[in-house]
């Protein structure tokens, strides 16, 4: 196993790598030691291949907010029972402290009280911290907050830097706010461009104004730009940057958050709609209060955003704390009822008009629903086939035209027999040999049974936290994998990698596609950010047949096209080079993507040193020669 600190080569070494990659007129290269292999495409015949085959599944994991999530403050509704003043500090002379005899809502319980000592006359208030800091990027900001108190006058918002004092946002507002109710009032304002994350944002009042008193203060908000302009939306630079990969589907909520440590604390869709300050929170599965603020809407509307199908999971009875099946899951089911009718009814609907109110008219458009999330593990086995089956026949009933994903793949977990056209889930994680191993999983399989690999990713351990980041051997291993699941991806209709993105300070899983923190351009993709956006951006519509001088392995490829284009992926999975010789009758020009680098080694956070990288090619007999160094991944375009 590598070491988490190994060295990533120079960008030089990759760009020499790259540079030794030769594509000519079938003409082979002079190296005796390297392999070679020929592979003809075959223009017709095949199988048609899923639209959907290539997606991503997020769960709420590494803090989404102030990650995929725009809102930047952390415990701004003091959700959860164990953060206390977590991220909060007193500026001026003043002294904070958690409320719960003032909450701000029914479902945000407490609020941020703020004393101020009699004879104070300067500005004074509170500070938070973000999530180890608030990036500054010189945009517009919004900000919100709630605030309770006799207080009529000015109040000040600043981004400062914690270390330097540095200002890069001061902005004032007039408000007027009573000790009979909380007043929320929303303001926008200019920043300038800070050099590091180490920033937090200050509220502060004139403290004269309220001398020997207090103020109250809740559920703080601060947002930088959002993806599409959204409101309570997802940050614009994390987002755009998964959209360049072009995922087909977002599966959601999770995983483990839909499922909650116990009954209770599962995932509840009804609590994550509506106004962000109605919205209780959670306690995590993963250690920390989940605010919910990215709830049911928002999962819907960043789907249609990107462009991608949703795969909703509704709750199916298990907890890691109790399962509940039986004549005791009816109100479950009812609940989960009441959810399909938020998607779907009309506003003549109870919970159709509620989506209209939320914002959205129209129904959602949502044609897949998996019930449940790994009932073959975690004690869920025995009951699943008497729950999958209670649910699906209420789902069914009433929504026929939504295909049901079951949430494994294991028979003795799945009811028997299988009500048609449902498609089972599996979820593997594996050193890389083990997933070249299962190249071949679908060749065999009964072609009336459809597949969705919900969660796959190589990990390098069996600890907890997994091998911090990709790296080539790894990301090659799941090219291999991915190119076994495109062979058969007449039934393998949908595969996402997971997870997807974690906070370099906030880890609880890993590997993961790519990541990021509150320093200027953290944003870092993994070799397996590249694998995926090399495979998504790449697909045709059919499946095609490829002759060749040799058996798979340690070479593996798969062709498919779409109308006059063709695709060639391949990954050579060894420490050989590689020639390829390929032929594609009809077509003459196109161009290459590469990626590659040494075995152990990948990108590391804040240094994306191994990157793809694209070349034109051209030949008029459609006759194209490639150079694969070793635990290199390739695909050919061509037309």
């Amino acid at each position: 196993m590598r070491s988490k600190s190994a060295a990533c080569p120079s960008l030089g070494t990759v760009l020499c790598v790259i540079l030794a990659f030769c594509l000519t007129n079938s003409r082979a290269h002079g190296n005796s030691s390297e392999n070679s292999i020929s592979l003809t495409v075959q223009n017709d015949g095949g199988n048609k291949s899923s639209p959907l085959l290539y997606g991503i599944m997020f769960e709420e994991m590494d803090h989404s907010d102030g990650g995929i999530h725009g809102q930047l403050l952390q415990n701004n509704g003091f959700q959860g029972t164990s953060l206390n003043i977590t991220s909060y500090a007193a500026v001026g002379n003043a002294t904070i402290s958690q409320d719960s005899t003032k909450p701000v809502s029914k479902a945000i319980k407490s609020s941020l009280r703020v004393e101020v000592p009699k004879g104070v006359t300067d500005y004074v208030g509170f500070a938070n911290t973000g999530y180890n800091g608030i990036p500054v990027t010189g945009a517009t900001y919004n900000s919100s907050f709630w605030m309770m108190g006799e207080y009529s006058g000015t109040i000040n918002l600043q981004l400062v830097g914690s270390k330097s004092g540095i200002k890069y946002a001061d902005h004032n507002l007039t408000v007027k706010s009573t000790k009979s109710k909380f007043t929320e009032f929303k303001t926008r304002f200019n920043t300038t461009y800070s050099p590091d994350g180490y920033n937090e944002w200050h509220l502060t009042f004139d403290g004269s104004k309220v001398d020997g008193g207090s103020l109250n203060f809740g559920y703080i908000q601060l947002f930088p730009p959002t993806f599409k302009g959204r409101e309570n939306g997802l940050r614009d630079d994390l987002a755009s940057f998964l959209d360049e990969i072009h995922p087909a589907f977002l599966r959601f909520p999770g995983g483990n958050n839909l499922e909650g440590l116990q009954v209770d604390s599962r995932w509840k869709w009804n609590t994550t709609i509506g106004p962000v300050v109605d919205r209780p929170g959670r306690e995590s599965d993963w250690f920390y209060p989940n605010t919910d603020a990215i709830g049911l809407d928002e999962y819907l509307w960043w789907c249609e955003d990107m462009g991608m199908a949703p795969l909703l999971a509704v709750w199916a009875g298990k907890s890691y704390g109790d399962i509940i099946s039986g004549p005791d899951l009816k109100p479950f089911i009812k609940d989960i009822m009441n959810e399909m009718e938020y998607l779907f009814g009309d506003t003549t609907t109870h919970f159709g008009r509620m989506r209209a109110r939320n914002g959205r008219k129209k129904p959602w458009k949502v044609d897949l629903i998996e019930i449940g999330n790994e009932d073959d593990l975690t004690h869920g086995c025995e009951t699943y086939p008497d729950r999958f089956n209670q649910i699906y026949k209420a789902i069914h009933h009433k929504y026929p035209h939504i295909t049901i994903v079951a949430s494994n793949g294991d028979s003795k977990c799945l009811p028997s027999p299988l009500p048609k056209d449902v498609i089972i889930d599996l979820h593997l994680y594996r050193k890389p040999d083990d997933f070249v191993k299962l190249f071949n999983q679908f060749d065999n399989q009964p072609r009336n049974q459809s597949v969705m690999v919900g969660e796959f990713g190589c990990r390098n351990s069996s600890s907890a936290e997994g091998e911090y980041w990709p790296y080539m051997q790894g990301s090659c291993s799941e090219a291999v994998y991915m190119i076994g699941m495109e062979r058969n991806s007449d039934i393998v209709k949908m595969a996402s990698y997971a997870p997807m993105l974690q906070h370099f300070d906030f880890v609880s899983w890993s590997p993961t596609l790519y990541g990021f923190n509150n320093t200027p351009d953290s944003i870092t993709p993994s070799t397996s950010y590249y694998v995926q956006k090399m495979f998504m951006t790449n697909k045709g519509d059919t499946i095609l047949p490829v002759q060749s001088s040799a058996d798979f392995g340690p070479l593996y490829w798969v062709a498919s096209k779409i109308h006059s284009k063709y695709y060639l992926k391949l990954a050579n999975y060894g420490t050989d080079p590689q020639t390829v010789k390929v032929s594609i009758p009809g077509t003459k020009s196109g161009r290459l993507e590469m990626l590659a680098g040494p075995q152990y080694q990948g990108d590391t956070p804040y240094h994306a040193q191994i990157q793809t990288v694209t070349t034109s090619v051209f030949n008029p007999q459609g006759n194209f020669s490639i150079h694969m160094e070793p635990w290199a991944i390739a695909v050919l375009t061509v037309s």
